[in-house]
């Protein structure tokens, strides 16, 4: 069972279907009290729109507590793109203060002109953590995923990132750290290596 966070700005049935597909049981939830209620194994923060809107609508359902308290206990938790910047500290989307569970800042990308922002397409993915479990069944020295942002993390631990992508510079795709984890591109919409992502995630929440 895996509880799906509908924070209003995230595209609930690209994720959802994403699991069902590799045998997960997503559940969407939108208040302390559901995710409670769901007795969920893990669960995923997706996000795509503005950061500021993403974790307004956290705190307002304080969900922001329910994220802290589930990622602090090592439980199974999987971000996605703004679910993935809305992790750190401070962000220069709209100079907003982040969730702060990670030291770090989201910034935008600063590229020469040839490189158009945001960041749309697919790109290649290399594994810097290759023994992570959310890396399973993946090749270490890339893959290709899908991404759509203007802005990208940075944290302050270069032990946090867990795999990296090139687009005129070397940037953060990716974190992990004990069962927590969450990424920059979008698994949902990377065809069958984003499947083995959600695969992966959802085998580590089944694990004792």
């Amino acid at each position: 069972m895996i509880a799906v966070i509908d924070n209003g700005i995230c595209n609930l049935r690209s994720v959802t279907k994403a699991l069902e597909a590799v045998g997960a049981a997503p559940v969407v939830v939108r208040t302390p009290a559901e995710v409670a209620a769901s007795k969920a194994d893990g669960l995923v923060l997706p996000g795509v729109g503005a950061l500021r809107d993403c974790v307004a609508a956290l705190r307002a359902a304080k969900l922001d507590v329910t994220v802290r308290d589930w990622i602090a206990a090592d439980r199974p938790f999987l971000g996605v793109c703004l679910g993935m910047q809305a992790l750190f500290e401070h962000s220069e989307e709209g100079n907003i203060t982040g969730l702060g569970i990670f030291p770090g800042q989201v910034v935008r990308f600063r590229r020469p002109p040839e490189f158009k922002i945001p960041h749309m397409g697919w790109n290649t993915v290399r594994f810097t953590q290759p023994d992570s479990p959310l890396a399973a069944g993946l090749l270490p020295e890339g893959e290709a995923f899908y991404f759509v942002h203007s802005f990208h993390c940075v944290p302050a631990d270069p032990a946090l990132v867990l795999a990296e992508c090139d687009y005129g510079g070397a940037f953060c795709a990716a974190i992990g750290r004990g069962r927590c984890f969450a990424t920059q591109f979008h698994p949902e919409k990377s065809q069958a290596k984003g499947l083995q992502v959600y695969r992966n995630f959802a085998a580590e929440a089944a694990r004792e």
